[in-house]
């Protein structure tokens, strides 16, 4: 019965599964392995050379390429602990603050980038800076991220205290701690693993953001994503596979970490319910 419940013995699920995983990592793999080509051509292979990762450091668009690169990772830094630290104290009073009216409108609108598509957000965005009289530049791509980037801090951050017992808590202070003390000396540490999870998940929503950062950025200021759309308008050229590369090799290490630290803090988890036990 337990097979038959699998849904991997359910009719053409293999033959999906496959489907989408070429579709979605096709292209990937493409544009890593022809980052490696000798030739000019996008189309034909030449040979394996480097030639392009050092055209991205040291060619004639890698002055623009650096400075872009500065810029996108001073705001994924700056908007990562900050949307970190709003979506910390977001989880600490959506879970540990008890009932209290407006809770559910609470959770709906912090959790509102994420189900709002990704246009609106930008175009909302952009009619708000202008109609405060906001000049456009690094400040307003920082702003829109950190709001941006919230949801995505706060979903592993709440998932890490839903699974902490307040029994902890309680035993502080009942030994006469403050609920300050109680956070920073018990709840803080054990919410360690979800607080470095949902950095690292936001700081690489921030890093790879293009529409947002598109609409709000104005003139003269770029980032790695709007200057690697801004060379491919002018066409296709093997340095900007090289510089794709590199940008999602970034990624991956960093989506690797989020989930690393995750599954070190179940472990954790697991390993203080069974000793509790």
């Amino acid at each position: 019965m337990a097979r038959n419940n699998d849904m991997r013995w359910f009719p053409g699920f293999s033959v999906t599964t496959l489907l989408c995983l070429f579709l979605l990592y096709a292209p990937l793999i493409i544009v890593a392995v022809y980052s490696f080509n000798d030739s000019k051509s996008i189309t034909n292979w030449g040979g394996f050379s480097l030639r392009w990762y050092a055209d991205v450091f040291w060619g004639v668009e890698a002055p623009r390429f650096r400075a872009a690169a500065i810029n996108s990772f001073i705001i994924a830094i700056s908007a990562a602990i900050t949307s970190t630290i709003i979506a910390t104290m977001a989880a600490t009073a959506m879970l540990r603050a008890g009932r209290f009216r407006g809770k559910t409108f609470s959770f709906a609108l912090i959790n509102l980038p994420l189900m709002v598509p990704e246009i609106v957000t930008a175009v909302a965005s952009l009619i708000f800076f202008s109609a405060i009289g906001f000049t456009t530049g690094i400040l307003t791509i920082l702003i829109a991220h950190i709001v941006f980037c919230i949801p995505f801090a706060y979903l592993p951050i709440a998932a890490r205290m839903q699974g902490i017992d307040d029994l902890y808590e309680q035993a502080a202070m009942d030994l006469y701690a403050t609920r300050l003390q109680t956070f920073r000396l018990i709840l803080l540490p054990l919410m360690a693993p979800g607080i470095i999870s949902g950095f690292l998940l936001a700081f690489i929503i921030s890093l790879d953001d293009f529409i947002i950062t598109n609409f709000v950025k104005g003139a003269g200021i770029e980032t790695l994503p709007t200057a690697i759309f801004g060379s491919v308008k002018q066409g296709i050229k093997p340095n900007i596979m090289a510089i794709s590369t590199l940008l999602l090799a970034v990624s991956v290490v960093f989506v690797t970490l989020s989930w690393l630290v995750g599954r070190i803090g179940q472990k954790q988890q697991q390993t203080a319910t069974n000793g509790g036990e």
